[in-house]
């Protein structure tokens, strides 16, 4: 193994580097794959393979990997600061120019804009601000958070505490005292037998309603949740659930936040993911897309009764108590500034829109003759594949048998990055991805399937159990 060459860098980062989101046993076993550079849709390992990035890397590069115009944006804005804040009422001057431009396509009327530079920090702004607009309006004790099962809000405590994934609070003690979860709302997964759709968003409505006065409205801030949920298996909810959802919500005066980060800048065939969903937001959080990740920013996008619980809160003459030190920072700002002139440039819906049908479109073939594809799913360049070990009764895979590891690992062989959510394939690539990338994309999805089945077969065939058969292909 590379890694056990004294010196390599290999080496260097097992011995130094402690990677996000990865096992570090495996990672000092295997080393970890270098890459090197990127171009448009495709990244480069230091070996010279290249892989069709299918995921935009974290869900955010959206513009690809080596945008020119991206790259001399933050040129030209280094030329002029390295760096100011927006403390104490000061600000750099573009920084003035892209929040009138945020809030152009915002959804939310009259929006006012805070920045912050990750998502995990836009969804716990949106906690605390949702803290100061109940304690304005004279309710102090409403500060608990309802998030669901399955969605991500971002890594730090409070980010973490919101999220219904479990590998986010195993280390750590969490979720924090508070921070509550309800249903995912999955119907291929979680509906009752012959439950229509209808009934099941009235369900979950209900079920979250029983919880809210179980644990009294009063103490109850918000209900947070992507539009559709990324790391959590690319779930797009029923038709309808967000307004149930929502008529719970503004029955016990309970805040709407929506964790925009994945689904935001055109992700979801609309400028955001909310407009996609029917979602009605008191408050968004932004990130990955607002610079394609060339730079770390995020903002959150409130509301004027939230602009006014401020500003009650402090009249006083008190501080906003609340900033991060790169807030708005100048060169992250003008590479915002012209990745949305980029997006408009593009006409980035209506691209998204196209080049997203066309993914479905084929992955949908290329499942309808597998044995093991439950589910195609998405909205626009945001799709997940589930597979599994019945299709026709939905019976998972064995979770020892680590179909979606396998899978992955095989794709990458094959020079295709994709994500693992469990046995769910994602697929979200940059979006300006081309008719060709998609067909290639489909084609190294058809090939590494059909790999997987094989060896899947050969294994299960091992097996005594009756079980234990891959299904016939349809």
């Amino acid at each position: 193994m590379s890694n056990r060459i004294p010196n390599s860098a290999s080496a260097r980062d097992v011995m130094f580097h402690l990677h996000s989101q990865t096992n570090p046993q495996r990672h000092a076993e295997i080393g970890p794959l270098i890459m090197t550079h990127g171009e448009g849709v495709y990244v480069y390992d230091s070996n010279g393979k290249r892989y069709l990035e299918a995921m935009a890397g974290l869900w955010c590069t959206s513009l690809g990997f080596s945008d020119r115009r991206l790259k001399a944006a933050a040129a030209a804005a280094y030329d002029k600061f390295g760096f100011y804040h927006s403390f104490n009422h000061k600000t750099p001057d573009n920084t003035i120019d892209l929040t009138k431009q945020l809030a152009q396509i915002s959804p939310i009327p009259d929006t006012q804009v805070y920045f912050a530079t990750s998502g995990s920090e836009a969804t716990e702004t949106m906690v605390k601000l949702a803290w100061v607009y109940h304690a304005a309006h004279g309710k102090p004790g409403k500060r608990k958070i309802i998030a669901r099962a399955r969605g991500f809000h971002g890594s730090t405590i409070v980010a973490a505490s919101m999220c219904g994934l479990p590998r986010m609070h195993r280390e750590y003690g969490l979720p924090l005292p508070g921070f509550l979860h309800t249903h995912c709302p999955d119907a291929y997964r979680n509906a009752l037998q012959g439950e229509s759709e209808e009934a099941f968003v009235a369900r979950l409505a209900a079920d979250l309603e029983t919880m809210i006065l179980e644990e009294d409205p009063d103490t109850i801030a918000g209900f947070i949740a992507e539009p559709v949920n990324a790391g959590g298996g690319i779930i797009v909810p029923p038709n309808g659930y967000f307004a149930a959802i929502e008529t719970v919500m503004r029955r016990h005066d309970i805040l709407v936040l929506a964790d925009e980060a994945v689904c935001g800048f055109g992700r979801t065939g609309n400028w955001f993911g909310c407009q996609t969903v029917g979602m009605t937001p008191d408050m968004m959080a932004l990130a990955k897309g607002i610079t394609s990740s060339y730079f770390p920013m995020s903002a959150v996008l409130l509301g004027r009764p939230i602009q006014e619980a401020l500003a009650e809160i402090n009249k006083g003459g008190e501080l906003f108590g609340h900033g991060f030190t790169n807030s708005g920072h100048p060169v992250g700002a003008a590479i915002a500034l012209e990745a949305l002139a980029i997006y408009h440039e593009m006409d980035v819906v209506t691209h998204v829109r196209t080049m997203g049908e066309r993914l479905r479109a084929g992955l949908g073939r290329i499942a309808a003759t597998s044995g093991i594809v439950g589910q195609v799913r998405g909205v626009g360049l945001m799709i997940g594949v589930e597979l599994v070990a019945d299709p026709d009764t939905r019976h998972a895979f064995d979770p020892a048998l680590k179909i979606g590891a396998m899978f992955d690992a095989q794709a990458l062989e094959n020079g295709l990055v994709i994500r693992a959510m469990g046995d769910t394939i994602g697929f979200c690539p940059p979006l300006i991805i081309a008719e060709a990338e998609i067909d290639e994309t489909i084609d190294l999805f058809a090939k590494t399937l059909r790999q997987v089945e094989d060896r899947l077969g050969a294994t299960l065939r091992l097996s005594s159990s009756p079980a234990a058969v891959l299904p016939s292909r349809h």
